[in-house]
């Protein structure tokens, strides 16, 4: 039995966020790695999404609701008895964050707090793992990466509130947690891309929009420069970190860097057509060439794999094709969603560490 498989087989976990998309592939994880899964969100914000596609709230229990209302997450935690808490939710469109920057403070920040004191107030939770951003760093244009104590700041709301999330989650570990059986640690994570995604302004959902409309894909800011990773990279990185925070708690509490492979430093336009290759068709019909801005946040993530033993598994060539077959597959059979994303956890296990045997599916 693989490790993870191991460790979660019975537990209870609660995910926030699972009707979108990072939080999906988490839920979906847990629900083969036979965890007690819960979830708590809003409902899905797109159609179409990863949470009716892969029919996820099957063999679990999904709890709509706004991770700002209090008393309705109250009531969630209280009936469900967590022992795990990994917390996805969040309005994580930076774009959004200019228009709506009092929504992002609200549901980034207050969201976050509300988590941190219903673990706080509620005996059951072990572990809680806080979903950040590599934005939450003073981004100064660094060649090198930042590491876990370095500043943090940000340039726009979204950032910022990512920052504020951040030293919410400190003051609450300094403050409550320190002497009590409950561990909590925060995670910090780069661009992240896969199947499922169908959010508005971002680059691949747009990419596959136009493939599929068979019109002519045009992209913003083409030579600006990102890190990308596979989602399952951080969401791996998540089901690793919960497991340690809940097996040997405190030494494992505080920031995390969970940073892309060397190769995913990429431009937009680099990714885009990285995309169209591995799809097999598609074309570029204009690209804006504006790379002002930020230059890409890299995560020094030595602590990770030190103490850890985590490592990124897919490279950059990988995580573009592996985003491609789940589209591709989705695009030809909607109904090989949930097929193509167990099939993908289970190849990214394998990759990851020793063989996993066949896991028995909720569905």
């Amino acid at each position: 039995m693989h490790p993870l498989a191991a460790f979660y087989r019975g537990k209870r976990v609660l995910v926030t966020g699972h009707t979108g998309f990072q939080g999906g592939w988490l839920a979906a994880w847990l629900k083969l790695l036979g965890a007690i899964v819960s979830g708590y969100a809003l409902p899905p914000a797109t159609r179409p999404n990863f949470f009716d596609a892969t029919l996820l709230d099957r063999g679990m229990t999904s709890i709509f609701g706004d991770i700002r209302d209090r008393n309705t997450l109250a009531n969630t935690f209280a009936e469900l008895q967590p022992e795990i808490v990994i917390h996805n939710a969040a309005q994580s469109l930076a774009p959004k964050s200019y228009s709506e920057p009092v929504e992002t403070f609200a549901t980034n920040v207050m969201g976050t707090v509300h988590v941190l004191e219903e673990a706080r107030l509620t005996k059951s939770v072990r572990a809680v793992v806080i979903a950040t951003s590599d934005l939450c760093y003073e981004n100064r244009d660094w060649f090198w990466g930042h590491r876990e104590a370095d500043p943090l700041g940000g340039h726009d709301p979204y950032s910022a509130s990512k920052a504020c999330a951040e030293l919410a989650a400190s003051a609450f570990i300094r403050a409550f947690f320190q002497e009590t059986k409950t561990a909590v640690a925060t995670a910090r994570t780069g661009n992240v891309i896969g199947g499922g995604d169908w959010a508005d302004d971002r680059l691949i959902p747009d990419i596959v929009r136009a493939i599929i409309s068979e019109t002519q894909i045009t992209i913003r800011n083409g030579a600006a420069v990102h890190a990308w990773q596979h989602v399952l990279e951080p969401v791996g990185a998540y089901l690793l970190l919960a497991q340690r925070l809940y097996e040997s708690g405190q030494p494992y509490s505080g920031p995390w860097n969970f940073g892309h492979t060397d190769d995913s430093v990429k431009t937009v336009r680099g990714v885009a057509e990285s995309f169209i290759k591995h799809w097999g068709t598609g074309e570029i019909s204009s690209s804006s060439e504006d790379s002002t801005g930020q230059k890409a946040v890299r995560l020094y993530t030595k602590k990770a794999r030190m103490q850890l033993g985590w490592t990124p598994v897919l490279d950059f060539e990988e995580t573009v094709a592996w985003t491609a077959d789940w589209y591709r597959a989705f695009h030809a059979d909607p109904a090989s969603a949930w097929r193509t994303t167990e099939d993908q956890i289970d190849r990214y296990m394998r990759s990851a560490a020793s063989p996993l045997p066949s896991m028995n599916s909720p569905h």
